[in-house]
């Protein structure tokens, strides 16, 4: 069951290079049947808006730095008063980096296979003697909340709200389990770049693709747009909280309130007093696999502290007008 005739959605994209029309309406967000932060499933307005045909790309985020010399967070030394009680020789500029964990290893633990390297940001995402020469239609990682919506004010968009997204990435489809319908591999077809295996040891890569893949790659859902699922997870504009709210109709253009009730911290346990706001993200990696994230679907959902940039971590933009 579609939640609306597809022609309705789709219109002239020409107004707007890259990107897609999406016309506006009410639908059931979120989902009763997977994780716990994902429900309760409730009904969700949006308004008409335009949203990225695709992740912004290397290419694109090399533009909006040579034309504006934006420094991503990955690439500035973090202040010792943000962050007290850390060692000095810990604070240096980086970003997370997954590696594959040792023979030994704790599933609960995910330390053992994410670290944080010196040198890693947006141009080198492996490390300091990585680079991006052959990726420019990769989607761009290492970027933390900041630097994704300063690159949507320079182009003058805005970062999705979760409602926004999780509309887009159904592709006109009610409820269904995935961004293409109920069946994860229709006909033996990848349509997503996600870990086959058991992670976090074990990628086949019978995708093609053991990191991140041009964002053309995979087939586009039902509304044109590609890598709504798998790839690289997406940042949103609204705080995270830990459920949905009840069954309401929820405006989708107005991000919650960074000082209100639906703000939430994220800290680490053995720093308590290291208090770092959380947004949304959405659609899963590549990194997403059956035995340890099922969060390759339109409903799925994650909270990330906002000063955090990983190598699974991009996003895409949308306009309201």
């Amino acid at each position: 069951m579609t939640m609306a005739d597809t022609s309705d959605i789709l219109r002239d994209s020409s107004e707007r290079e890259g990107m897609v029309r999406i016309a506006g309406g009410v639908y059931r967000m979120g989902s009763d049947s997977h994780y716990l932060e994902e429900a309760p499933s409730h009904r969700v307005s949006v308004d008409d808006f335009w949203i990225d045909r695709v992740p912004v790309t290397n290419a694109q985020f090399r533009r909006f730095v040579d034309a504006t010399g934006h420094v991503t967070v990955a690439e500035i030394v973090p202040e010792p008063r943000d962050y007290p009680g850390a060692l000095p020789e810990m604070l240096y500029a980086g970003s997370l980096v997954f590696h594959r964990p040792p023979s030994t290893f704790d599933i609960r633990d995910w330390s053992a296979w994410w670290s944080f390297l010196k040198g890693a940001d947006w141009k080198h995402p492996y490390g300091p003697s990585t680079d991006i020469e052959e990726l420019d239609d990769h989607p761009v990682v290492h970027v933390a909340f900041a630097d994704a919506q300063a690159y949507a004010e320079w182009s003058g968009k805005a970062l999705p709200t979760e409602a926004e997204w999780e509309f887009a990435a159904r592709g006109g489809l009610a409820e269904a389990e995935f961004a293409w319908g109920d069946e994860f591999t229709p006909g033996g077809a990848h349509m997503a770049n996600t870990w086959q295996g058991e992670f976090p040891k074990t990628n086949l890569a019978t995708d093609g693709y053991e990191r991140t893949s041009p964002v053309t790659a995979f087939p586009p859902n039902g509304y044109g747009l590609h890598d709504m699922i798998g790839n690289v997870w997406e940042w949103t504009s609204d705080w995270y909280a830990p459920r949905h709210p009840a069954d309401a109709t929820k405006s989708c253009c107005i991000p919650q309130n960074p000082r209100g009730a639906q703000q939430m911290d994220s800290f680490d346990p053995r720093h308590p007093q290291i208090r770092i706001p959380r947004k949304v993200l959405k659609g899963g990696s590549h990194l997403c696999a059956p035995n340890y994230c099922r969060r390759y679907r339109p409903a799925a959902r994650h909270a990330e502290p906002i000063d955090t940039s990983t190598n699974h971590v991009g996003f895409r933009c949308v306009a309201r007008s």
